[in-house]
């Protein structure tokens, strides 16, 4: 039986969660540095607390997709867990703000990392979910259709959640500043406005979508009958397997995976460090004023240091919104680039033009005040702050190619019967280098760099062109113009 097409308008509800998601995920990844730093997290331990991230990711990712497949329920097959994630989510975001109400039971700062690891859990719970859910409902020959509204829907989910922060401050008036163990007012707003657009945004989607039962979800897929129970296995047999699958997966694949490890280990760092590394140069904040021991030993900070964090915590979200436009846009023209220049072309250019962009942001440190019109509000910035929005449009590049250019390589060379199964394993070395930076950053600031932020942007853009000349050794058996 043939699946039925969706109209445009039913491929919109499917896909319309994904912008409340992202715009969690955006509000977490451009000021959650903010958030810890402000409740008294040092530079040198930010990293580990980032651990949890990528930790979650690999654990609950496989755990849900693996549960939602063989849920069926009045509520829909991934409609439960999507749903779910995005509630617990969203009370995690509520929350997280309110951590200073909390330390006559818990430190602000435990109280922070504990919603951080609830969020980033119910991330996952919510987003892994949403892509199978996709692949259930839209037919193949709508998959393109598909891919550009998500596309679409993620990337004005990432402005939007990066620049909010910015518009409560210079639109409705609210106060950017935070004490040491405070949250920001407009990051705090910030967060419960985020949450109340994902859980709406993913409810619209739920309930405006009516997922197949399981007889014509099967009949669609040409499954016979019931998939037959696996066969019980012990833990180490299970780990036998999976080894056994690492050491056979394809060559391409294990090259891939050193370009990988270049990638993501910037990507990391721009999390964790960019807020400090742009308030150090171009607001010239000096390193001992992210000290929590620095700043109880003196009583409190200067009035243009807590000045000076909050306006660069708002401009954070203005280079992160930057970088996704870049991205939106080049990934609209990325295809066709592949096919007259060649996949590791591409590949590499887009990492390299991003290595550029974070080894360049150092250079802007001008200090002098410019009066700025972005429509939406006249702020008056560093000349520095401005100037670092070009080098961003090149991270925003190897942002869209780190996304798509990998797993299009791939593609075409994982065997048809284990191409799920090596996508999966393919996805630790997503987790991988990021879990390994957050173990060794730390160290490397505090003790080759003394604290100074902008050189692990140094750092995240050497990784990127060791990247961009690794992809040079990728090996495929495809075309000559699909390599």
């Amino acid at each position: 039986m043939n699946q039925p097409k969706l109209s445009f308008w039913q491929i919109w509800n499917l896909s319309f969660g994904f912008l409340g998601v992202q715009i969690g995920f955006a509000l977490q990844n451009a000021n959650l540095s903010r958030v810890l730093s402000d409740l008294g997290a040092d530079l040198y331990s930010l990293s580990y607390m980032w651990l949890l991230a990528p930790i979650m990711g690999i654990i609950i990712q496989p755990l849900v997709g693996a549960s939602s497949d063989k849920t069926w329920n009045r509520f829909g097959r991934r409609g439960p867990y999507i749903l779910g994630g995005s509630i617990t989510a969203a009370v995690a975001m509520l929350l997280m703000p309110q951590a200073p109400l909390f330390v006559t039971v818990i430190a602000p700062m435990i109280f922070g990392l504990v919603m951080l690891g609830l969020m980033d859990a119910a991330f996952n719970a919510a987003f892994q979910p949403f892509r199978a859910l996709v692949a259930d409902m839209v037919p193949e020959e709508q998959r393109n259709q598909g891919f550009a509204i998500q596309s679409l829907l993620i990337n004005i989910g990432a402005v939007v959640g990066s620049i909010l922060p910015f518009v409560l401050t210079n639109v409705l008036m609210m106060s950017n500043e935070a004490n040491l163990g405070e949250v920001a007012e407009t990051v705090a707003w910030s967060f419960y406005l985020g949450a109340a657009i994902m859980v709406g945004s993913v409810a619209w989607t739920v309930f405006k979508t009516r997922e197949y039962d399981p007889q014509t979800y099967r009949s669609y897929n040409d499954i016979s009958e019931e998939p037959v129970a696996a066969e019980s296995k012990s833990l180490p047999e299970h780990l036998k397997e999976f080894l056994a699958l690492v050491s056979s997966m394809p060559k391409t694949m294990k090259q891939l995976a050193l370009v990988q490890f270049f990638s993501w280990l910037p990507m990391f760092l721009m999390w964790v460090y960019i807020f400090a590394a742009v308030t150090q140069t171009a607001w010239g904040v000096d390193p001992i004023w992210f000290d929590p021991d620095h700043i109880k030993s003196v009583g409190e900070v200067p009035q243009e240091i807590t000045k000076a964090r909050g306006e660069a915590g708002d401009w954070i979200g203005i280079l992160y919104a930057a970088m996704y436009v870049a991205a939106a846009l080049y990934s609209a023209v990325m295809g066709k680039l592949a096919n007259v220049f060649g996949r590791k072309i591409v590949y590499a250019f887009g990492l390299f033009v991003g290595g550029i962009g974070f080894i360049s942001l150092g250079l802007f440190n001008n200090p002098t005040p410019v009066s700025l019109d972005l429509f939406i509000a006249q702020v008056t910035v560093p000349q520095g702050a401005v100037d670092m929005l070009i080098p961003m449009l090149g991270v925003g590049v190897a942002w869209a190619t780190l996304l798509a250019m990998p797993y299009t390589i791939l593609s075409g060379s994982l065997p048809a019967q284990k191409t799920g199964i090596y996508m999966g394993i393919f996805n630790f070395t997503v987790a991988g280098p990021q879990i390994i930076c957050g173990f060794l950053a730390g160290p490397i600031l505090l003790y080759w760099f003394n604290n100074h932020a902008i050189s692990m942007m140094w750092m995240a853009g050497g990784s990127l062109i060791l990247g961009a000349l690794a992809v040079f050794a990728v090996k495929t058996n495809l075309s000559k113009k699909a390599t």
